[in-house]
């Protein structure tokens, strides 16, 4: 049986923006999360590296400004950069009062942290928690989120699309995995958290959750997008036939990994001055290209020259998960492709994370902020998280006095539907979706091949359409919709820009254009989002 749940904020996504948000907010305003899973399912519970932030003595504010900056390629908005920033160390000190515990240096009664060096940055500056940064926040962020008195967890439920009127955003209609009911969740403001849209892609290091659906949503309710041409391909994901989306952190260059071909030899010098530490599109397009050179199914990364020591304290979750399939990585180099990562492009907002809709905050990897233009800097995107959420907490506080009584919203219709007998279609779908996407949108482009992916992205979406129209929603239905809804607008975006710049290489535009400018889509230019 349908409910109708009302609370003053509700929050879909229960990563690190969403349980941030949650937490930010005073114990007088009722707040409700929106989970698919557990509350350790999004990205968040496997992020390895850790969180950039201004911390040494020796580093600097314009420094971390600057490496963002040309991290990304021209792209970035330079207010949004220096504002999160200026918010780092704010963010590391409310973490470290929610009780996550980070690495201190390797001295004996040292109350300093251990700062790591990773790709692009000029000086160490991300604080971890071993290789495990992401699990240590999120099980913090966890607890402390179920024990607040004025937070609802709603767990295994997916979101099925937002009621907005003329009022601006009112709650969202949401599906229950236990039972296959839609409730209606009434609220005065609604955050979208849920992460990026890597599933798009056959391979990538992301948890299956993400498919785009904070995005998808955000559009059809009218919200412009921005830069989904941009999707960071991780450079070294672990290769093995039983090994699902495991992640080589990015410290284990860091640290003095070295990236190899089959033979031995290494490459990177060739392609950069800066080797193994080049931003990441650099190394996901020079180890794309050596595959194909050679033919290799997959280079290697080697921190084996390490005193063994050295690289137990450093990567013991690297080190145990390889070992589950043979791999010594004390002993012998790790073998790594590129996988799909980041969705660098999202949902337009400002400062405070309000998009264009009234009442309607995006957060997090759902979100466009400016800070990671044509791509995103390692470890930058923690810290956007925690920023963030701490500043649309802070506007939500100050605009509740403000909101308006809320109507009923209309309960959810589903009389003129009947359940599926054919949900072959929607896995033979999906799975057509992630082919092509990885084979037309990827890390090298053309203009035949994002044409290609255009139009069986526009096929795919009548299929979906008839679908949804006529049978009850169902979890693999409303992913399939949202990340077919999201392919089409990175493929739009794509085929729009006629350079290369960042994360974004195409064989038929090879240069970078003189003057770097955004690529922003709105519902009504090309679209029309009612469904």
């Amino acid at each position: 049986m349908s409910q109708v749940h009302h609370h003053d904020v509700l929050i879909v996504g229960s990563g690190a923006a969403g349980l941030a948000l949650a937490l930010s907010l005073p114990e007088t305003i009722s707040v409700a999360v929106i989970s698919k899973g557990d509350l350790t399912q999004g990205s968040t519970y496997y992020a390895q590296g850790g969180m950039a932030a201004v911390l040494d003595e020796n580093d600097t504010i314009e420094s971390h400004v600057a490496d963002t900056l040309a991290a990304g390629a021209g792209l970035c908005r330079e207010e949004a950069v220096r504002y999160t920033v200026e918010n780092s160390r704010g963010a590391v000190d409310w973490l470290i009062a929610q009780g996550v515990k980070f690495d201190l240096r390797d001295k004996v009664g040292s109350d300093e942290f251990h700062l790591t060096m990773e790709g692009g940055h000029s000086h160490r500056r991300v604080i971890h928690s071993a290789d495990a940064t992401g699990r240590a926040i999120s099980d913090v962020l966890v607890e402390n989120t179920l024990a607040a008195k004025n937070v609802t967890i709603y767990p295994h439920r997916v979101a099925v699309d937002l009621i907005v009127d003329a009022d601006g955003c009112q709650g969202a209609y949401v599906l229950d995995r236990r039972n296959d009911t839609v409730d209606a969740f009434q609220s005065r403001f609604v955050a979208l958290a849920t992460g990026g849209a890597s599933k798009a892609y056959l391979y990538t290091s992301n948890p299956d959750g993400a498919s785009g659906d904070g995005i998808a949503m955000a559009w059809r309710a009218g919200c412009r997008v921005a830069n989904l041409e941009f999707n960071q391909f991780h450079p070294t994901c672990l290769y093995h036939p039983q090994a699902k989306s495991f992640l080589i952190s990015e410290a284990v260059r860091g640290e003095g990994g070295r990236l190899l071909l089959p033979d031995g030899t290494r490459f990177m010098p060739a392609f950069d001055s800066r080797a193994e530490l080049a931003p990441r599109d650099v190394v996901a397009r020079a180890i794309d290209h050596e595959m194909k050179r050679t033919g290799s199914d997959c280079v290697y990364l080697d921190i084996s020259h390490q005193p063994a020591e050295f690289i137990q304290s450093h990567f013991p979750t690297i080190s145990s998960r390889c070992l589950e399939f043979g791999i010594d990585i004390c002993k012998q180099p790790i073998p790594v492709v590129p996988a799909a990562h980041y969705t660098c492009g999202g949902v337009v907002v400002d400062t405070c994370g309000r998009s264009d809709v009234s009442g309607l905050y995006c957060i997090g990897e759902t979100s466009f902020t400016g800070l990671h233009g044509a791509n995103r800097m390692a470890s930058n995107s923690l810290l956007e998280c925690l920023v963030y959420a701490r500043s649309a907490a802070t506007d939500i506080c100050q605009r509740m006095t403000n909101k308006p009584q809320q109507l009923a919203v209309p309960a959810w219709d589903e009389s003129q539907v009947t359940d599926s007998d054919e949900d072959v279609v929607i896995s033979h779908n999906w799975d057509e979706l992630r082919r092509f996407m990885w084979d037309y949108v990827g890390i090298v482009r053309t203009d035949k091949r994002l044409q290609r992916a255009l139009h069986r992205a526009q096929l795919l979406q009548e299929e979906i359409k008839e679908y949804y129209s006529n049978y009850k929603v169902s979890n693999d239905l409303l992913e399939l919709r949202n990340l077919a809804m999201v392919a089409e607008l990175m493929i739009r975006c794509a085929i729009s820009r006629k350079e290369s710049r960042g994360l974004h290489f195409t064989l038929d535009y090879p240069n970078t254009q003189a003057v770097a400018k955004e690529t922003v889509l709105k519902p009504d230019n090309w679209y029309n989002a009612e469904w």
